[in-house]
Formats: C-alpha cells, sequence, structure tokens
C-alpha cells in the first residue's frame, strides 16, 4: 500500500503585490483544490518559492496549509534547507503542526558523497515521520540513482521517493531495485509515470487545473490509455513548463488565466517576457478547450 498515493500539488505561495505572503490566499487555495479532488498538498517546496521566505513566513505558510486541509487531505511538507540541522528542524516542524510526511532533497550546497547522502537521511530518519526523498538532478549536484534509493529504503522512515530526472524508465529501476513508492516528479510524464508503476504524482500545473489533472492521473493509473491519452497531449505544452527554471512564473500565470490568482512571483525571479506569456496564455486555452480524440 502507497502512503501518498494520487496528485499531490506543490502549492504556490501567494504574494500581494507588495511581496508580501498573502495567508488569506493560500487558506482560499489550499481549500478549492481540495474541493477540486487532489489527493493531498505540498507546501514549502520549489514551486512554493520557499528560499526566498523568511523562517517565520516559511513556518506559517506549513501551518497555514495544513490549518486549511483540516484533515482532508495529507499534507507533504518540503524541508530544503542549506544544512542537515536545518532539515531536520523544518521536518521536526512539520510533524508538531501535524503534516503527514515530508519532502526531503539530498544536501544541496555542494555535491557530497554517498556516505553523507546516507548520514543526512538518517539523521532526518530520526525525527520520525514518513519522508519522500526528492531526486532533483536537473537543478541540484546530486542525483539520487536507483542503487542508492535502495540503500535509502532501508532507513526506517524513508517511504518513497519524487522522481525529477525526467527519465521515466528510472520508474521501472526504482521498483525493481527497492520497494520505494515513486511520486513522479515532472509533470510532462503524468501519463508515462503511473502508466509504470508510479503511485503519486507530485504536480506542478494542477495549482491552475486540478481537475484535468487528477483525471489525467487515474485514468493513466488505471491504464485507460485511450481515454488519457487526448488529454494528455492538450496538457502537455502547458506541463513542458513544470520542468523550465521559470516553472514558478509560468505556473503563477496559469492560475492567472484559471481565475485563481497567486500574484507575483518574489525576485530574484521576474516577470515573464510578453512573449513568453502569449505562448503560455495559447497553450492553456488549447489545454481548457473540450478534449477530442
Amino acid at each position: 500500500m502507497a502512503h501518498f498515493p494520487g496528485v499531490y500539488v506543490a502549492i504556490v505561495t501567494p504574494f500581494t503585490d507588495q511581496y508580501e505572503v498573502d495567508y488569506q490566499r493560500l487558506h482560499e487555495l489550499s481549500n478549492w483544490l481540495i474541493e477540486k479532488g487532489v489527493h493531498g498538498l505540498v507546501p514549502a517546496g520549489s514551486l512554493g518559492e520557499y528560499a526566498t521566505l523568511t523562517a517565520a513566513e516559511r513556518a506559517k505558510v506549513v501551518e497555514t496549509v495544513i490549518k486549511a486541509a483540516a484533515g482532508r487531505v495529507p499534507v507533504v511538507v518540503g524541508t530544503g534547507a542549506p544544512s542537515t540541522k536545518q532539515v531536520v528542524e523544518w521536518a521536526r516542524h512539520a510533524k508538531e503542526a501535524g503534516a503527514a510526511g515530508v519532502m526531503a532533497l539530498p544536501p544541496v550546497s555542494y555535491k557530497p558523497l554517498e556516505n553523507e547522502i546516507i548520514a543526512h537521511y538518517e539523521a532526518l530518519s530520526g525525527v520520525g515521520i514518513p519522508i519522500i526523498a526528492y531526486n532533483n538532478p536537473r537543478d541540484y549536484p546530486t542525483d539520487l540513482t536507483p542503487v542508492l534509493l535502495a540503500k535509502l529504503s532501508k532507513l526506517e522512515n524513508v517511504v518513497g521517493v519524487k522522481e525529477f530526472s525526467g527519465d521515466v524508465r528510472r520508474v521501472h529501476d526504482i521498483l525493481r531495485e527497492s520497494d520505494l513508492e515513486v511520486m513522479i516528479g515532472v509533470d510532462d510524464l503524468a501519463m508515462e509515470g503511473p502508466i509504470a508503476g508510479a503511485t503519486g504524482w507530485i504536480s506542478g500545473v494542477p495549482n491552475a487545473l486540478p481537475e484535468q489533472g487528477v483525471k489525467l492521473f487515474e485514468w493513466a493509473r488505471a491504464g485507460k490509455v485511450d481515454q488519457a491519452l487526448p488529454l494528455y497531449r492538450q496538457l502537455l505544452p502547458l506541463f513542458h513548463y513544470d520542468a523550465s527554471p521559470q516553472l514558478v512564473q509560468a505556473i503563477k500565470y496559469m492560475m492567472e488565466l484559471a481565475g485563481q490568482p497567486a500574484g507575483p512571483t518574489r525576485p530574484p525571479r521576474l516577470p515573464l517576457a510578453q512573449a513568453d506569456l502569449a505562448a503560455i496564455k495559447q497553450a492553456y486555452e488549447d489545454a481548457v478547450r473540450p478534449v477530442t480524440s
């Protein structure tokens, strides 16, 4: 049995025009996503701009999402931070606040040795909360290979992996090498991932289109490829933005188009160029048209 099955939205952090965290809007967005059928929420991840938040803001973001969820769906909290000590502290805060689990990168400040990676997750496992290891070799110096993940799976509380390498073959390798559950991490493998055996999806674009995301994942997970494929192809141009460096700006603009604005991104992230906005708008309009086979 998977600990975290289904579509978990890596929820954005809404800001006011003055770049202050809009906690009321965060509460509203959390509630809206739950009402639209998502299976869980993931605050304080990269899409949530965690690195731009003060410690007080970040703690309140986590607490706001957990309070809004009110036990209706699990909340898995991002713990990204420069040191193992800080990661452990964020995991403890998540546990005390009522989170169901944490999402944890390997050490991010330099390229660590294998024994350092294992020690990092050993310290985190000691907190006593389920851990989804986060493999993102696109943006960080470490690749959590299937062989390394097999070693991490021996730790008591490491139960899954968010797989963000972009290689769907990794899903098969991880499931063969370990007993970890796999949550696909890149939106543009949202169909192939569950077909290959991923039981969850930590998603970006469903911040704007949650119903479509849930429908797509559930069809793919059930093997209903004939139903999933037309919807997937319509959504795919939007999904590609999830793996781009400007994913936060792009997804916040999609949310604006969906009538669920979340404000600007905090610098150093700046607004997108008009040409980029026009391309996203066209892709969005194509994505929300009635699906044709």
